[in-house]
C-alpha cells in the first residue's frame, strides 16, 4: 500500500495547487480589517466584475487589512475567466467562513450544492453588498427544479426583490448614451457608508426602480446626465423627476428576528470604479458591515494603475486565468 500511498501524494497535491489557482486571495495587511473576510465574487457579461473586483480586494486587503477572496466564473475546459460561464465560479465554498459578501453577479445558474453556499450566507443573516446587475443575479432556466428557483430574477423578483429590494426593470438612461451622477440623499447624508463619499459618476446608465421595501434607506439617486461624460448636463425633464435610487441600505428583518444589514448599488461597472465616489463607497460598506467604524479619512485609492476595459458584452480579456491576476 505505501508505494500507492506515495504515488497518490503528489496527485492530490497538484489538484490542491490547480484548485487554488481557480481564485485569489488576497492575505489582509495590517489595518482596522486584520482579521475579517471578505469574499467578492464576480460573474456577469457585461460590466467587467472580473476586472473591478481583484482591485477591489487588492485595495482592501493591502491598505485595510480585510483578507479578501475573490472568485471568478471559469471555463471547465481552459481554465480560463469566462464570464459567460454561467454555472462554475470555484472557491465558491469560502463564502462559509465569510464576515462580508460582495455580488457582482448576473444571471448565474450554479449547481445547488454550489449556490446552497449564497443561500445559507443570505439566510444566516450576514451582511452582502450587490452591485450592479446583482439586482438579477440568478436566471434559472435549465433547472426549474432545482430548490433555489425561487431566487431566480423571474420568481416574482426572485434574490433581487426579496433581499436586495429591488430586481431588473428596465434602463432608465438611455444605455450607453447617458451616463448616470450620484447625488448624496441630503436627509440621510450623515449615513457611515457616506462619509468622505465625493464624485461619484460613472458612464453606466440609471436604472429603474419601482419601490424599494419600506426599511429601505436611500444613500445615493442616480442623475441622468445628456451625455458620457462627467461634465455633462443633467437631462432635463421627467426622467430626473425624482431621481432614481442608485444606492440604499435595508435593514432587512429576519424570520429569526435578527436584522441583516442589505447594501445595494445599481452603478458599479469596472469603469465607475475611475472616480473616487463609488470607490469610497465600497471601502465604506466593508468597514460598516464589518462593524467596524468608519474613517473620516481613509485611503481608497486602487493599488497600483486601474484602467478597466469598458462595459459591453463578449468585451472580457480572452486567455487569463485567476493565477494570472494575483
Amino acid at each position: 500500500m505505501k508505494p500507492i500511498l506515495h504515488l497518490c501524494l503528489p496527485l492530490a497535491l497538484a489538484s490542491s495547487a490547480l484548485a487554488d489557482d481557480s481564485w485569489i486571495v488576497f492575505e489582509g495587511k495590517s489595518g482596522p480589517g486584520k482579521g475579517k473576510h471578505v469574499v467578492l465574487v464576480s460573474g456577469d457579461e457585461e460590466y467587467r466584475s472580473e476586472e473591478s473586483f481583484p482591485m477591489l480586494g487588492k485595495l482592501l486587503a493591502e491598505k485595510h487589512g480585510f483578507k479578501c477572496t475573490v472568485l471568478f466564473p471559469v471555463d471547465l475546459k481552459t481554465g480560463e475567466i469566462n464570464p459567460d460561464e454561467q454555472t462554475n465560479i470555484p472557491g465558491i465554498e469560502s463564502i462559509d467562513s465569510a464576515d462580508f459578501l460582495i455580488l457582482g453577479l448576473r444571471f448565474r445558474e450554479l449547481p445547488d450544492d454550489k449556490m446552497k453556499h449564497i443561500v445559507d450566507y443570505v439566510e444566516a443573516g450576514k451582511p452582502l453588498l450587490g452591485l450592479r446587475t446583482s439586482t438579477h443575479a440568478f436566471n434559472y432556466t435549465r433547472k426549474k427544479d432545482s430548490p433555489y428557483a425561487s431566487w431566480s430574477f423571474n420568481s416574482n423578483g426572485g434574490f433581487g426583490k426579496k433581499i436586495l429590494g429591488e430586481t431588473w426593470i428596465n434602463h432608465h438612461g438611455n444605455h450607453g448614451k447617458e451616463s448616470t451622477r450620484g447625488m448624496i440623499e441630503e436627509a440621510n447624508k450623515t449615513h457611515p457608508l457616506l462619509t468622505g463619499v465625493t464624485d461619484v459618476w460613472g458612464p453606466t446608465d440609471v436604472y429603474g426602480v419601482t419601490k424599494l421595501p419600506d426599511d429601505a434607506t436611500v444613500l445615493l439617486r442616480g442623475s441622468v446626465l445628456t451625455g458620457m461624460k462627467p461634465e455633462d448636463e443633467p437631462v432635463a425633464g421627467k426622467k430626473n423627476e425624482p431621481m432614481m435610487p442608485v444606492a440604499w441600505v435595508r435593514d432587512r428583518k429576519l424570520d429569526s428576528g435578527k436584522t441583516q444589514k442589505v447594501i445595494c448599488s445599481t452603478m458599479g461597472a469596472a469603469t465607475d470604479f475611475e472616480k473616487p465616489g463609488l470607490l469610497r463607497f465600497v471601502v465604506n460598506s466593508t468597514y460598516w458591515a464589518c462593524s467596524l467604524p468608519v474613517p473620516e479619512k481613509l485611503d481608497a485609492k486602487p493599488v497600483g494603475e486601474f484602467k478597466p476595459s469598458n462595459f459591453g458584452f463578449k468585451g472580457y480579456k480572452k486567455g487569463v486565468k485567476p493565477a494570472d491576476l494575483k
